[in-house]
């Protein structure tokens, strides 16, 4: 029986050569993405940033209403269709978008760390990666063995397909699928696949591409019954992240627990964090997540 471990677990993702959190406060961030900078709103900064005055290439400046809405300001020289960054052996573009984020989640970056452990060296694993976004992910966990990578967004998915010709990973066995992911997934139940491992970011509210409505309060039970449906006890990890959602980390961790009654391992909960770069870097969280992981 999976245990749920009560005590919350932070995920610290320290920056890299293409990514820092440089500062934060009064309700924003300030991060480099390679050589460029930019400020982003966050409402999780509510401290004192360390430095008085930001220098950046770009600002998203938020709507009025609390789900959205905004748009960027430019003061420096911000290619529209994007510029190459790398994390580790993956290659990406990343680009301003109408949604205040940059084409990936830096973020995710300890996640697909952890996934990597607790497939230990394999080349032969059968990941699933839903709400795949631009493919980040995707390509981090092909390393392993064949991913099945899922997103409602046309879009989205022709730019994993970019990322995955820009690390040379074209070749790699991907199947990247512009579907809605619920329904997908119930369709996997029926073939009676099987997989070693399961990531999902769900939005808080989104569209398939026929027009689905997804509502994540709603929506995710039946998507986690099913992926239960998907692993076996000789499977290893499931990884849940929620962002900007009024909901505890310990609800979506005993969601999972219930769920995944009868696998061996352990379920554990918590927050993503970023650390600031630089000396004694405060801790900034991004989302909560909920993990299920079976060493054996």
């Amino acid at each position: 029986m999976a245990e749920l471990v009560r005590d919350p677990v932070v995920m610290i993702g320290e920056g890299w050569a293409d990514y820092g959190l440089v500062d934060s406060g009064h309700g924003r961030k300030l991060e480099r993405y390679g050589s460029r900078r930019f400020i982003r709103p966050e409402p999780q900064a509510m401290w004192s940033p360390r430095e008085a005055n930001w220098q950046a290439d770009g600002e998203f400046v938020p709507g009025s209403d609390e789900d959205g809405g905004g748009r960027w300001q430019f003061t420096g020289d911000v290619p529209s269709d994007g510029w190459p960054l790398a994390w580790e052996e993956v290659k990406f573009t990343a680009q301003c978008t109408p949604f205040r984020h940059l084409g990936f989640f830096p973020d995710m970056a300890p996640v697909w760390h952890w996934m990597r452990g607790q497939l230990d060296g394999r080349e032969d694993a059968q990941t699933l990666n839903l709400f795949g976004y631009t493919g980040v992910g995707s390509l981090a966990l092909s390393k392993c063995g064949p991913v099945t990578h899922v997103d409602a967004s046309k879009k989205s998915v022709a730019q994993a397909r970019e990322n995955a010709a820009l690390s040379g990973m074209e070749d790699r066995p991907i199947r990247w699928l512009v579907d809605d992911a619920a329904k997908f997934t119930a369709r996997e139940v029926r073939r009676e696949r099987r997989y070693d491992g399961i990531i999902l970011d769900p939005p808080k509210f989104g569209r398939g591409p026929k027009n689905e409505t997804w509502r994540i309060e709603e929506g995710l039970p039946g998507l986690i019954a099913d992926c239960r449906q998907l692993l076996d006890a000789d499977s290893r990890f499931l990884f849940l992240t929620v962002y900007a959602v009024r909901m505890s980390s310990l609800a979506i961790g005993g969601l999972l627990a219930e769920a995944l009654d009868g696998l061996p391992g352990e379920v554990e909960h918590g927050d993503l964090a970023v650390r600031e770069d630089g000396e004694n870097g405060r801790l900034l969280p991004t989302a909560i997540f909920a993990r299920w992981s079976n060493p054996a």
